[in-house]
């Protein structure tokens, strides 16, 4: 095979069969030379029942793997790349929000050797109101904070050749983002723009709790921001409780603030109440530099090397 497109199912029983069929125009475009690579991830209902009943019948490869329970979008994505065997390997949704259109682009760009890794970005999205605000709110400040080439409207679905997809299975951390990883990584980037199709059947179920759960991965993992925003509270709260402990301590003595114990007290939560978000700011900060260590990323990776003779 050529080309492997990895497929996680979950909750999707309503969209199989236009899947298979989307699947199988695909695989005709292809030249035939299209697997698909299905990772049920430990979906309660009929997914897996309906894959294995159509498997036999189809006319193009397939593989359907099963997760012993429902582990999430991206190990069911890293699952299906271990087990391709193409060349180049593609990512969609079983629910065809991604148009298939957008996986034929990246086969073609990375078939072309015009780029390692390829990206859909989303132009539009046919999705509810809150759903485009919540992404919105989330992929700006990602950005501009964290993955600074990151979309503005964030990523969901990739492709890359076979170069690229080792690499990125060479990180295994259970808490992270696979979509920061890629950036992480480097390599030639192409984005290929695409608008977001209306979901047809069933219910996402993409919680909010997994939301949640996937921007403190999504941040945790790849920024200490959050750490290093603590230490400037912490220095510029330290410098403003000086000052403002100056004023409190003249007020007392030129006879302003009669209250007893006032001045002492403020005095003390002023100082050391911002000298404690310091503290814990650079504790931190000790911290981080431990976890980036556990994580045991390569300090570099090598895409290509050019030999002489000797």
């Amino acid at each position: 095979m050529k080309f492997s497109v990895v497929i996680p199912v979950y909750k999707n029983e309503a969209s199989i069969p236009r899947l298979l069929q989307a699947l199988s125009e695909m695989s005709l475009e292809l030249n035939g030379q299209m697997e698909a690579v299905f990772v049920v991830d430990g979906s309660p209902d009929q997914s897996y029942a309906l894959l294995r009943a159509a498997l036999d019948g189809l006319d193009f490869s397939a593989q359907v793997l099963v997760h012993s329970r429902n582990f999430g979008s991206f190990p069911a994505i890293r699952s299906g790349l271990i087990a391709a065997r193409g060349d180049y390997f593609g990512v969609m949704a079983a629910d065809l929000q991604e148009p298939p259109e957008l996986l034929i682009a990246f086969f073609k760009a990375l078939e072309a050797d015009e780029c390692d890794v390829t990206i859909g970005t989303r132009t539009g999205r046919n999705d509810p109101l809150m759903s485009r605000m919540a992404s919105r709110t989330f992929w700006g400040p990602y950005q501009r904070l964290v993955v600074h080439d990151m979309p503005e409207g964030g990523v969901d679905v990739f492709g890359c050749n076979r170069v690229f997809r080792d690499q990125l299975l060479k990180l295994e951390e259970s808490r992270s983002s696979l979509i920061a990883l890629i950036f992480w990584l480097g390599f030639r980037r192409k984005l290929v723009s695409y608008e977001r199709l209306e979901r047809q059947e069933g219910k996402s179920s993409w919680i909010l709790r997994k939301k949640i759960d996937y921007m403190m991965d999504s941040i945790f993992a790849f920024t200490d921001y959050p750490i290093r925003l603590l230490i400037r509270i912490g220095m510029v709260g330290c410098t403003l409780s000086v000052v403002l402990g100056a004023l409190v301590l003249a007020g007392h003595l030129t006879g302003r603030i009669t209250v007893p114990g006032y001045a002492a007290t403020m005095l003390v939560v002023l100082f050391f109440g911002t000298l404690n978000l310091l503290g814990l700011g650079l504790v931190g900060h000790y911290a981080w530099r431990g976890y980036e260590n556990s994580k045991q990323r390569p300090l570099a990776v090598v895409c290509m090397s050019h030999v002489t003779k000797e």
